[in-house]
């Protein structure tokens, strides 16, 4: 079992990264928030959770120990796979979810692609009682930055305001909104809203 890998960053996306790790590339998977941590960084140390199944083997990786733990109590809720937890960890800062659970927010966890009531619900059913609102999920390493996170969904969240208050259906808003930031996580509000009018 591979606990963690380290080494330079031979390539970085926003849902995935390459470590060299003595001349082997590993690519793994990766959140926003690992994302917004790592792209000022020439090298990382990324803990792993090794996803094995009969067609796939695939590596996910994390810049704390605290968002690994979220990512595999969120893979333990049945319906919930890899890249659905993925997706959560990408919509909220690791504490920030911690609070969602805890406090049982299923309007919040439902904002999440891919995540229904009933998934939300067995989410908040299942770990509300396993995740402790008192340890720091996302600060188990020194200098880890989630504010990138939470700027990105502060933009993402006022530019969908803005674009319904202009009269633009909802679906489709959230789907132009999704293929603007999959491109480019670091636009701003203002970046969002235009080029967004320009293809709603």
């Amino acid at each position: 079992m591979i606990e963690y890998i380290s080494g330079p960053i031979a390539d970085l996306r926003p849902t995935s990264v390459v470590i060299d790790c003595h001349g082997i590339g590993y690519l793994l998977e990766i959140s926003l928030t690992t994302y917004g941590t790592l792209k000022d960084q020439k090298s990382a140390k990324l803990f792993v959770s090794e996803v094995i199944r009969e067609d796939s083997y695939q590596l996910y990786g994390f810049t704390t120990d605290g968002e690994r733990d979220l990512f595999l109590k969120l893979t333990s809720v049945s319906g919930v796979g890899p890249a659905t937890a993925r997706m959560i960890l990408s919509s909220f800062a690791p504490q920030d979810l911690v609070e969602v659970i805890s406090l049982g927010k299923v309007e919040e966890l439902k904002r999440v692609k891919g995540i229904g009531q009933r998934t939300a619900q067995r989410i908040l059913v299942d770990l509300k009682g396993k995740i402790d609102l008192e340890v720091t999920y996302g600060g188990d390493s020194e200098g880890v930055d989630t504010s990138a996170v939470s700027n990105h969904n502060k933009a993402i969240s006022e530019a969908t305001t803005a674009l319904k208050l202009l009269g633009f259906a909802d679906a489709n808003i959230r789907k132009v909104l999704k293929t603007l930031t999959s491109k480019d996580p670091t636009l701003g509000v203002e970046q969002l809203i235009k080029q967004a009018l320009r293809h709603l």
